[in-house]
């Protein structure tokens, strides 16, 4: 995951976009970046995967003088990119998830297209790819929308040139964008926690494929949205900031309700104490003590200072070293009570038996039940990085085990009143060392964010996404993809 943030004052932006880049810091963890121009363009990009991008940048930034600017928090790629192109210059910022970036690649080779920028593991910085493509339109907004045709998967953007900041959200709006005016500025970001403190408002959410420019004195709309929308999910159930809204649907609020929900599943059961697994499953958990009436509590506290989420780090050994050591366990909390315990998801699940139910188990609990807020993770997603390598996840785990091969149709898998679907939970239970385990349903997931289903994107638990015909960006979602393609 990234996160953007950018900015066009009647006055010096430094300080807005500094905060407001530094708000996006729970999306990514390898780079930092922001692009200012004034009399020219001013870029700086740190490393940020063992400091924090206020550290980083802090001292640079108040010698950085202009009224725009765009920041960027970054998973993998060094972000902004300058080019000096047939439309001027020009620095971009990305996030999303490129599918196809090999082929869309080799393409650009072909034509003659160098690339300079390297990324993960040696590949072409995908920032760079997409400042590249533009580059191929007539002008910018040909460019862009061009771009986004070509792309599986998702992008975002915003563009910074002379003209202001041009906003463009992905085709099928995985990846949000939000616009926010307060007297004398204009802001655009992926995350809404990022306008209050700054003294801004929101006035408007992007429609997929949306291209709007912001000047100091407005926004003028460049390209409309399309009817199409396929929001991550997964941005109200983990990845987003609590305080932040997506379509105008507040995350701390939909897991509270995710948390009312897993406690209506649950009334065969007694329990003592109702707890998540902080951060994250702190507000699912809430919402279930609300509707359980049971007492919320904290047996387990996150030691905050130097460590952040232990799920975006690209290495799994630096996950497992910050799983490990930012939660501890209270033992006079934990001991001789029956626990639940709400996650916003299990991946791998290593972490959560190993630095969390251990914990808990060393210091005395008598019942351990585990309640995620959302359903079996089936695939990894193809559009937002929000999860990885399939052979990884908990229920491909299960499945393998109980099949005794990987299979393609995993349908009854899917299926939560299937016969399959309790042998494979109660598999993951066991191998978790958890007393039950209850996951929560698509249907409720749904009806705790809010929006209709074909409005929301579920590939990473039903392996159905929307298919795009490339011959029209103009065109409407015409067919599911075949689960696993």
């Amino acid at each position: 995951m990234s996160g953007v943030f950018g900015i066009v004052s009647k006055s010096d932006c430094i300080n807005d976009l500094f905060y407001g880049t530094d708000y996006h810091s729970h999306m990514g963890t390898e780079f930092g970046g922001i692009a200012v121009l004034g009399e020219e363009f001013t870029r700086q990009i740190h490393n940020i995967s063992q400091s924090q991008f206020k550290s980083k940048f802090y001292e640079e930034y108040q010698y950085i003088k202009g009224n725009k600017g765009i920041g960027v928090i970054s998973s993998f790629d060094e972000q902004p990119i300058y080019v000096r192109s047939k439309f001027g210059e020009f620095c971009v910022v990305t996030y999303g998830l490129i599918d196809n970036a090999d082929a869309l690649v080799q393409d650009l080779l072909k034509k003659g297209v160098s690339f300079t920028e390297v990324s993960h593991k040696g590949a072409v910085n995908l920032t760079e790819l997409v400042a590249k493509m533009i580059n191929q339109g007539d002008d910018l907004i040909d460019g862009i929308e061009k771009t986004f045709s070509k792309i599986e998967g998702s992008c975002s953007l915003l563009l910074l040139n002379r003209d202001g900041v041009y906003a463009a959200r992905d085709r099928f709006g995985y990846t949000p964008l939000v616009i926010a005016k307060r007297e004398d500025a204009y802001a655009v970001a992926s995350e809404t926690s990022a306008f209050p403190n700054g003294g801004f408002k929101v006035v408007k959410y992007l429609e997929p494929g949306e291209i709007v420019l912001i000047r100091e004195n407005g926004m003028v709309s460049k390209a409309p949205g399309r009817p199409t929308n396929q929001i991550c999910s997964f941005l109200w159930i983990y990845t987003g900031f609590p305080a932040s809204s997506y379509e105008g649907i507040n995350a701390e609020i939909v897991r509270e309700r995710c948390g009312r929900f897993l406690a209506k599943q649950d009334k065969d059961i007694e329990v003592d104490v109702v707890s998540g697994v902080p951060d994250s499953g702190t507000a699912h958990a809430i919402g279930y003590a609300m509707e359980s009436g049971k007492p919320f509590r904290r047996p387990l506290i996150k030691y905050t200072p130097g460590y952040g989420r232990s799920y975006t780090p690209p290495s799994q050994e630096t996950r497992d070293l910050v799983a490990r050591m930012k939660l501890i366990a209270i033992k006079e909390i934990i001991q001789g009570n029956r626990i639940v315990i709400c996650e916003d998801s299990i991946v791998r699940g290593t972490q959560l038996k190993n630095f969390t139910i251990h914990k808990m188990w060393d210091c005395g609990a008598k019942e351990i039940h585990v309640r995620p807020a959302c359903p079996p993770l089936m695939f990894p997603c193809k559009f937002c990085l929000s999860t990885r390598s399939i052979s990884e996840l908990a229920a491909r785990k299960a499945i393998r085990h109980i099949e005794g091969r990987d299979i393609e149709d995993i349908s009854e898998y899917v299926n939560p009143r299937s016969k399959k679907y309790q042998k494979m939970v109660d598999w993951i239970a066991k191998d978790l060392e958890v007393t039950t385990l209850r996951y929560q349903t698509v249907d409720d997931m749904v009806e705790a964010i809010g929006l209709p289903k074909e409005q929301l994107c579920l590939y990473c638990w039903t392996g159905q996404c929307p298919k795009s015909d490339h011959a029209s960006s103009q065109k409407k979602t015409e067919a599911l993809c075949p689960a696993g393609t």
